[in-house]
């Protein structure tokens, strides 16, 4: 469920020998396994489906055939363990002892393994280790029985309770008064139409009496983010943590999951959010211990250039592949003009690292401050606002997400000189907080690694992303708002790492983090190839619908760029959440209703406008381009690649939960079929053109590995050099357009050609075939005549 970047150079560590050792556990699965058929398969190609109620098990299952036809050789679902009552994306999970029932519970899981098996592929799985989901507490029976019994339940020792602090806090009232509004009923307690326990021999007295007896208190919602006292999914009061580093609570929780690994019904994990983890290493050295060859991915965001500690994995879950392939399509020559308009349009030249130091802070000490008083307090008890001060300036500054210490100590040492210059008068305290923070074996150090990383996530993805609105493309998981576009050499050079040290980690373009799809970041790519022009029609668009805030004002614009045509409700509610996610004119807490009326207002008159609708339809072609190039380069690069449900055709979706609508596989079917027959479809508003790419990348990676096992650059020569990407990856070689603006403007391909081997290469997606040697090289203009991509291999007879 996370979050953010970044160009990971993670393979100068190679994966774990760790990846060897197992226990008893292991051993039976894996017998387990090979007594039943040793199901498991080569993952060579995932894709996302968003399990919910209206999307249940038994509807995954009946995608079985058309994935198979896809290419892809695993679905790969959003987390099965019983969620909240109603969940629409299964992060919230109530009890981890069986599959969720509003899926269709055990059997329907049954019949989702038979039949992947049935059409020769497998399943992996989305796992959330760090939390659970306490909104509807009667329907977690850890937490019921928690509040029931406080700390004498036999499941207290699952939850990260601060039981020094009394009673744990609910922030659910609308305010502290609203204890009049409880009532006892059914022997509970009720709040409307929230229900909690009542401890053995409390029930008597008034609702407010018996509430005053409680392991509980039910407190205005508005204290959550200063006074909770368990620890929290980031500001989710909704999601307790869970304290997995307890064996106990650790087999308890994924029992079920292990047993599916075992019987030989899983072939992969991907884990959520482990830098919430006390000790993300430990934790996944006993997963890889239960489940010994599963192909196991973690949801970890790296900095440029971040190490990894030596986990036992495969790799991260593809968004650091998401921001090398983003930063091909946009064209670094655009940087200082869009400088330029964002300081016209907000009036003051950002200072980006400046924003994002604000914004952490901001964090830290506002909807984090629980977090940051409980650190406080174990330096000195109580009323520590100069260490509270220090402790939020190491926050602010931390350059990663977290350290795994005694690994990445030195990116502590960074956070406290940085935090020591822009305070020098909390010299004394950061020194006395130093030594402590840098043993791995001090609480103080272990809760603030585990703090540090809802720091970033929140600062960064959640508020500094939203509030500097330069180029909003480069505004994603997996991207940095910094780097405007990359050089062709520096894909080859993280490809060529990529495949040396992370062969198997996963690559993606969309999932259901990002704040908008591939597709959406690839038309919007082509404002950065037309900046001058994008300059003109911002200010148009400004005076034809002014918004009172100049950033908000061009994340608006540039959503709508990248989305037309698409509807008002989706639009408004996308741009609603990114305004009041930013903090600056509205929030969540505290909605402005005039700023919100002005934004929707703009909404209305832009998306009736007759140039937007021109100028969107000039931009579209283009980043059909882009995003063919895109798609083809991440499903063939190193790594393992995963397509997000419905994205093998255009997909305009912004954030969550926008990026869950429903997807209509029965129209995806019926053009597969016309492929498959021999159509080749054009570069249109239909978009069975990424269709084609998607599932011939995906077939041959999955019917020819032998191609994909090694990566080398493809030189490109001419005039036009610059608008391609090339690599062959061992017998397979991608080729893709890119700046296609550009290219027009200078007539074209002309002489440029690619250095093929010599030999016959035929195309996967047209048939063609292209003759190198004798003949001379291969020119790109014949060999990307019909479509801006293309994937060579060796011609047969």
């Amino acid at each position: 469920m996370a979050g953010g970047d970044r160009h990971l150079r993670p393979g100068r560590r190679r994966r774990s020998s760790g990846r060897g050792r197992w226990n008893d556990r292991g051993r039976v699965a894996v017998a387990a396994r090979a007594a039943a058929g040793d199901l498991v398969n080569a993952v060579r190609g995932t894709y996302r489906v968003q399990v919910q109620p209206a999307f249940d098990l038994h509807a995954a299952a009946g995608l079985a055939e058309y994935l198979r036809d896809l290419g892809a050789t695993q679905l790969y679902s959003a987390p099965l363990l019983q969620s909240s009552p109603g969940s629409q994306h299964g992060y919230d999970v109530v009890d981890p002892s069986h599959v969720n029932t509003e899926l269709g519970g055990p059997s329907a899981f049954a019949e989702l393994t038979t039949t992947l098996r049935k059409h020769g592929l497998g399943l992996v799985v989305d796992i959330v280790p760090n939390h659970v989901g306490v909104a509807v507490p009667h329907a977690n029976p850890a937490w019921w029985d928690v509040l029931k019994l406080g700390a004498s339940s036999e499941y207290a020792r699952w939850f990260d309770v601060d039981w020094g602090r009394g009673r744990i806090l609910i922030p659910v009232l609308g305010s502290d008064d609203d204890v009049s509004a409880l009532t006892v009923e059914d022997g509970e307690l009720r709040y409307y139409d929230h229900r909690y326990p009542i401890a053995p021999g409390t029930g008597e007295g008034t609702p407010q009496e018996v509430h005053d007896r409680q392991h509980y208190q039910l407190v205005d919602w508005r204290r959550g983010d200063s006074e909770i006292t368990y620890r929290r999914f980031f500001a989710i009061a909704d999601l307790a943590g869970l304290r997995v580093e307890d064996p106990t609570v650790f087999n308890a929780t994924h029992g079920e999951i292990l047993r599916w690994y075992a019987e030989g019904g899983l072939d992969g994990l991907r884990v959520d959010h482990p830098d919430g983890l006390r000790d993300p290493g430990e934790y996944l050295q006993r997963l890889h211990m239960g489940a010994p060859d599963a192909w196991l991915v973690v949801e970890k965001i790296a900095e440029p250039g971040e190490e990894l500690p030596d986990w036992p994995i495969d790799g991260l879950t593809g968004y650091d592949a998401l921001g090398e392939v983003g930063a091909l399509f946009v064209d670094p020559a655009a940087e200082d003009a869009f400088t330029a308009l964002d300081t016209e349009l907000t009036g003051v030249a950002t200072d980006y690292p400046g924003l994002l130091y604000a914004s952490k802070k901001d964090v830290a000490t506002g909807m984090l401050r629980a977090e940051l008083r409980r650190l406080a307090r174990l330096v000195t008890g109580e009323n520590a606002p100069e260490v509270e001060a220090a402790l939020a300036e190491v926050l602010a500054a931390f350059p990663v997400y977290r350290s795994y210490l005694p690994f990445g100590v030195h990116h502590l040492e960074e956070a406290l000189a940085t935090a020591r210059e822009r305070r020098p008068d909390l010299g004394p305290a950061l020194d006395a907080l130093a030594p402590r923070l840098a043993d791995p074996d001090d609480q103080l150090a272990i809760r603030f690694q585990q703090t540090s990383g809802a720091v970033m996530a929140k600062g960064a993805e959640d508020t500094a992303f939203y509030r500097w609105t330069r180029f909003v493309a480069l505004n994603e998981v997996g991207g940095d708002p910094q780097r405007f576009g990359a050089p062709v050499s520096d894909f080859h050079d993280a490809a060529a790492v990529r495949h040396a040290s992370w062969p198997r980690g996963m690559t993606t373009l969309s999932t259901h983090d990002t704040k908008r799809s591939e597709d959406v970041r690839a038309r919007m790519a082509v404002l950065a190839e037309i900046p001058d022009e994008w300059a003109d029609v911002v200010r148009r668009w400004r005076e034809l619908a002014p918004v009172p805030d100049g950033s908000i004002a061009h994340l608006l614009y540039q959503t709508i760029a990248g989305t037309y045509p698409i509807s008002v409700e989706r639009l408004k509610a996308a741009i609603e959440k990114s305004a009041r996610e930013a903090r600056t004119i509205t929030s969540w807490n505290h909605p402005n209703e005039e700023f919100e009326s002005a934004l929707n207002a703009a909404i209305d008159t832009l998306l009736a406008s007759s140039e937007v609708a021109a100028f969107a339809e000039r931009i579209t072609p283009y980043g059909w381009s882009n995003a063919l190039g895109q798609k083809l380069v991440q499903l063939t690069m190193p790594g393992i690649p995963d397509t997000y449900q419905g994205t093998e055709l255009w997909d305009n979706s912004l954030v969550d939960p926008d990026n869950r609508r429903p997807v209509d596989f029965d129209a995806r079917r019926k053009l597969l079929a016309r492929l498959d027959d021999g159509w080749l479809p054009p570069v249109d508003a239909e978009g069975a053109a990424k269709l084609l790419v998607t599932s011939r990348a995906l077939r041959l990676r999955r019917d020819s590995p032998e191609l994909f096992e090694s990566y080398a650059p493809v030189a490109v020569t001419g005039p036009a050099a610059a608008h391609a990407i090339a690599f062959d990856r061992g017998g397979a070689i991608t080729v893709a357009t890119r700046l296609p603006v550009g290219l027009e403007r200078r007539g074209g391909w002309g002489d440029t050609v690619l250095a093929l081997p010599d030999g016959e290469w035929q195309d996967e997606l047209t048939g063609s075939v292209y003759s190198t040697g004798a003949d001379g090289p291969a020119g790109l203009v014949d060999v990307l005549s019909r479509y801006p991509v293309a994937l060579l291999r060796r011609a047969t007879s």
